[in-house]
């Protein structure tokens, strides 16, 4: 024992550095320290999201919604989800867009899904350094970063990947001690990850493909009644909720499989161009869709050049493995039942196989699974007989250092995939909007009448979320106080108001053709009177703005052509009413319905827009 003077190490403490590094906390600690640089550096892209498309829907639903059970069983487009039902009940309740909470949960989730990981690869083979490298793939991979940045994504998504290696973990114990209360936790993880998203029954399937792969089944047979138990009752539940369950936007698409030919390019295009290149640090280039999100592009020379290299890894590990085929099978059927069939059934003959083929959410959850794969194919586990071709051995010692090269690629990769992905707008310019419209309505008077419109398609299309998409649903929510909202321009509105494309309040104005004022105004009573239009509208809805002075309250009755006339009020003095027609022609035609005379002035007709004459509220943008 000694130790006078600098840099002299006592032998005491040069014996305890090499226990610590054997008995593997070395390892834990420097999976913690990549765990945690992966946090910071994802925190930097997920900080600069923000809710997207049918985030605003599952928010509003659930601002209209009361928390029972109808609400969160409801099967929505294939999915009994109650978990992020019940997210989005809450951030509704806790500042409706919270964005900065968002991106704490998601951090956070993100972070417990990896030291989920890290806790299954220690016990499943031990703290070796070699449990690095399949921790090292889930941290750096692209396969998950699009999902980052969707809410919505990340409350279904991100939950499996707590219970998937949790499960797994739990059933890892079960078969090595043989403690029922071990496959009940996995059972109960399991429960949990079907709370959130469609892909959890197929956590217990792979806890059976570990027992007879590599833990041993025999003698542990008494979870898998219970397994089957699980799964037979979710599913029961499911198709229950599925029959009687009405859908969040009307669709009345149905479930079906599409043709063999579409079912084939879906599958090969999501494989060889989504799921290859980001398991070797691609895709590098993005295809944006919209301004705050992007699926994969990865050049076509990438696309081949990453089938190339994941045959030579494959055959690398079946070469030295014994049950290597054993893991990338397990990854090959996953894929198909899990990432492919959902959507062959309910998305592909929608949104196609191209655009399809190269969306990572639809795979984001499979890095999981990839990254336990890589460590089954590679590294032994824990208390395995014979996991090598010991034959095999001496002829690949060569090779022993190609993982350094091809590491250094995929986390190259990596990066420049994560940095091409930060370089787009993400959440600014949909914040930029709902900041803008709340401060509008901040503004604008008490009831103020605002024209319900659409909200531009970046912020949600309104093709496929229909009337969720109205202003009404995305920044009424947000309104410090009410206001009147009407779908359409009827009677003597005074000052309506409409949002423009930047979320600001402006006057409605009507685009189209003008009638101007006669003399005075022209005299109308129970007889039509004809305004010749400057031009014929062809057939469609029109709105009228009918300006008047009158001696008395009247009502109008107001026709474009041969169409339906509409009724509509026109008040004491000097004022506007508004009129939604239906029909074309050559001219306008007005006459009172059972009331006094009216003295009509100038006419406009047309499609009503925010008036580029009026200030807007706020002058500017909220950037």
């Amino acid at each position: 024992m000694l130790t006078q003077g600098a840099g002299v190490v006592t032998h005491g403490t040069t014996a305890g550095v090499r226990q610590w590094l054997r008995g593997g906390d070395a390892v834990i600690a420097t999976a913690l320290v990549m765990i945690a640089v992966q946090l910071v550096w994802k925190f930097g892209l997920v900080r600069r999201t923000y809710f997207r498309q049918d985030d605003f829907m599952f928010i509003a639903s659930g601002l209209d919604n009361n928390l029972s059970w109808d609400y969160l069983m409801r099967v929505d487009h294939g999915h009994l989800v109650p978990g992020p039902f019940a997210v989005q009940w809450a951030m509704g309740r806790l500042g409706v867009y919270n964005d900065v909470l968002a991106h704490i949960v998601t951090i956070a989730l993100l972070g417990a899904a990896s030291l989920a990981l890290l806790r299954l690869l220690s016990l499943l083979f031990g703290p070796r350094p070699a449990i690095l490298v399949p921790l090292a793939f889930y941290c750096l991979t692209p396969m998950t970063i699009s999902s980052l940045s969707w809410w919505t994504v990340v409350i279904e998504t991100l939950p499996y990947q707590i219970a998937l290696p949790m499960a797994l973990a739990s059933h890892v114990l079960y078969s090595r001690t043989g403690r029922f209360g071990h496959a009940l936790a996995a059972a109960g993880w399991t429960l949990f990850a079907m709370a959130f998203f469609v892909k959890a029954p197929f956590i217990l399937v792979l806890a059976v493909v570990l027992s007879l792969g590599w833990l041993g089944w025999r003698g542990r047979r008494r979870a898998w009644p219970l397994y089957a138990l699980l799964l037979v009752a979710y599913a029961a539940v499911f198709f229950r909720q599925l029959l009687t369950s009405e859908q969040l936007t009307d669709d009345e698409a149905q479930p079906s499989l599409p043709g063999a030919g579409l079912a084939a390019r879906f599958a090969w295009t999501l494989l060889s161009g989504s799921l290859v290149p980001t398991s070797l640090g691609g895709p590098l280039r993005w295809q944006p869709i919209g301004e705050d999100y992007a699926t994969a592009a990865p050049p076509p020379a990438l696309v081949w050049a990453g089938l190339g290299v994941a045959v030579l890894v494959v055959a690398a590990s079946l070469l030295f493995r014994r049950r290597a085929w054993v893991a990338w099978l397990t990854l090959l059927g996953y894929f198909a039942l899990a990432d492919v069939v959902p959507v062959m059934i309910g998305r592909i003959k929608e949104l196609g196989p191209d655009l399809s083929g190269f969306e990572l959410r639809y795979i984001s959850s499979t890095a999981m699974v990839t990254a336990i794969v890589v460590g089954l194919a590679f590294i032994p586990v824990a208390g395995e007989e014979h996991p090598w071709r010991s034959a095999r051995l001496p002829r690949l010692r060569p090779l022993r250092h190609a993982w350094i090269p091809l590491t250094a690629a995929f986390t190259a990769g990596s990066v420049w995939s994560v940095t091409a992905y930060a370089r787009l707008p993400l959440g600014e310019n949909v914040r930029s909007y709902v900041e803008t419209g709340r401060l509008a309505l901040q503004r604008a008077p008490e009831k103020a009448v605002i024209l319900d419109t659409h909200v531009p398609a970046k912020v949600v299309y309104p093709i496929f979320f229909h009337d969720y998409a109205l202003n009404s649903s995305v920044l009424g929510p947000v309104a410090p106080h009410p206001v009147t909202w009407i779908r359409r321009l009827s009677g003597p509105l005074r000052n309506p108001l409409t949002f423009d494309p930047q979320g600001r309040l402006r006057p409605v104005g009507i685009d189209g053709l003008t009638i101007p004022q006669r003399d005075g105004c022209t005299k109308v009573g129970a007889r039509e009177v004809r305004f010749p239009l400057p031009v014929r509208l062809p057939e469609g809805g029109w709105t009228a703005q009918v300006g008047y002075l009158n001696p008395s309250v009247t009502r109008l009755s107001v026709g474009l052509g041969a169409g339906r006339s509409a009724p509509v009020q026109a008040d004491k003095g000097f004022g506007w009413t508004f009129a939604t027609v239906e029909g074309g022609g050559r001219e306008l035609v007005i006459r009172t319905e059972g009331g006094p005379d009216a003295c009509v002035g100038e006419i406009r007709i047309g499609v009503p827009r925010p008036s580029a004459d009026g200030a807007p509220s706020p002058l500017q943008p909220v950037s």
